[in-house]
């Protein structure tokens, strides 16, 4: 049986890019906010996420290419899914890295906490308009899972310290 272009879309495109911004958002959260308690110096978070959020997305983006060619599960071009993976889980690292830029540490983490909690909404969106997971299951699943990496992230940071 053939797959609509919708499910297709999905598939092909909207998988790949899903798992890459889960993986980017919620890997890269205790190496950021570790360093910036250990340190107290928010550009050395930044390089820290920098560093972690770019080497993720060339692992996932690697590890999502190689693991199937398309031609039997139907998940397409391996290379545009690994793209999407690639670009996706850099991306969804570097959004919470960006505002260690601020030279405030304080500053810096309010407004990197702001970002985490926008970035898992965004995740339980898509997974609820794609993935048709009921949306206060599919907040719960993302705000949990994110929230202990970030936990542990914090009390890393504090307990090096």
């Amino acid at each position: 049986m053939a797959k609509s272009n919708s499910a297709k879309f999905v598939i092909q495109k909207v998988q790949p890019g899903l798992l890459g911004l889960m993986d980017g958002s919620v890997s890269t959260l205790a190496p950021i906010f570790a360093t910036a308690g250990l340190t107290g110096q928010p550009i050395k978070a930044f390089y820290v996420g920098l560093a972690a959020s770019l080497g993720a997305g060339i692992s996932m983006g690697l590890a999502e290419a190689l693991s199937d060619d398309g031609t039997v599960t139907g998940r397409g071009n391996p290379i545009i899914r690994g793209g999407i993976t690639a670009i996706a889980t850099s991306i969804g690292g570097m959004l919470h890295t960006m505002p260690f830029l601020i030279n405030n540490i304080g500053r810096a983490l309010h407004l990197a906490y702001i970002v985490v909690v926008c970035e898992l909404l965004v995740i339980a969106f898509i997974r609820y308009r794609y993935m048709k997971t009921p949306l206060v299951k599919t907040i719960l699943q993302v705000i949990v899972g994110g929230g202990i990496v970030f936990v542990l992230g914090i009390f890393l940071g504090k307990a090096g310290t």
